[in-house]
């Protein structure tokens, strides 16, 4: 059964779609290398056949698409306007529009040329693709707490040990802080390299006590961001594809 499409313009959607032609490249080099299946919706319809990409030009302006193995299919889609493809890429949703469909020849084979989209959704509501930090001091969020009866306010810098584009998880002295489930923190600045602090509330949705090699305790909590701007949401997301994307040029260099 094909995946579902969305609407790249929903507004519920619109925290996910990427715009910058590295992101957008990135995300279809991943499918092409994985040899990901994509469903290729016909104008939007429910009509669907699987495809996959099977190059990218070297001037990256164009992607080519596996054609169909039914001569049928195939003369719709070079009369429609689009294919919607959606494919999944560990775990995450992948959506973007090809348009001015042309019929090319690859390696022996049929296929479709079409122009690099200029956005592209990347879509995982269920659960989050989470950024485990390489390092939990390069990454901070300052917390502010009150503190002597309430009557003072400090800001506690609590390290990040990986980050969502759905919340963070912090470690934290027990006793410093007062965490506990479903307590909120407002005007919190999340640290992020190269960008600068992204205000943000956080809501405390579970806690670990964590044992160091020193036997040193810490509390580990896992919050998630509350009432997060668009904008705000779009600069994490692509902060955690940034540092992704150098993780695995690294390892590929090992």
């Amino acid at each position: 059964m094909p995946l579902k499409f969305e609407l790249l313009q929903a507004e519920d959607n619109s925290r996910y779609l990427l715009r910058g032609k590295a992101d957008i490249l990135y995300n279809l080099r991943s499918l092409m290398q994985k040899r990901a299946m994509l469903s290729a919706f016909i104008d939007a319809s429910a009509d669907s056949f699987l495809t996959a990409i099977v190059a990218i030009s070297d001037d990256e302006r164009y992607l080519v698409l596996d054609a169909a193995s039914d001569p049928a299919i195939n003369r719709r889609v070079e009369e429609s306007e689009q294919l919607i493809c959606v494919a999944q890429l560990d775990k995450i949703k992948i959506q973007f529009a090809a348009r001015q469909i042309g019929r090319v020849t690859h390696e022996g084979h049929d296929a479709f040329r079409t122009p690099m989209p200029d956005v592209l959704l990347r879509l995982q509501r269920r659960e989050y693709y989470r950024l485990t930090a390489a390092n939990p001091h390069t990454l901070s969020c300052l917390i502010p707490v009150t503190v002597d009866g309430q009557k003072k306010i400090i800001s506690v810098e609590a390290s990040v040990v990986d980050i969502s584009g759905g919340g963070l998880a912090v470690l934290v002295p027990p006793g410093e802080v007062a965490f506990e489930p479903d307590m909120e923190f407002a005007d919190c600045r999340l640290m992020l390299p190269e960008t600068g602090p992204i205000a943000t509330s956080l809501r405390v949705r579970n806690l670990f006590r964590i044992t160091n090699r020193d036997g040193s305790i810490m509390l580990r909590a896992g919050c998630e961001f509350v009432d997060l701007p668009a904008s705000m949401a779009s600069t994490i997301q692509r902060y955690i594809l940034k540092a992704e994307r150098e993780r695995n040029a690294r390892e590929r260099i090992r």
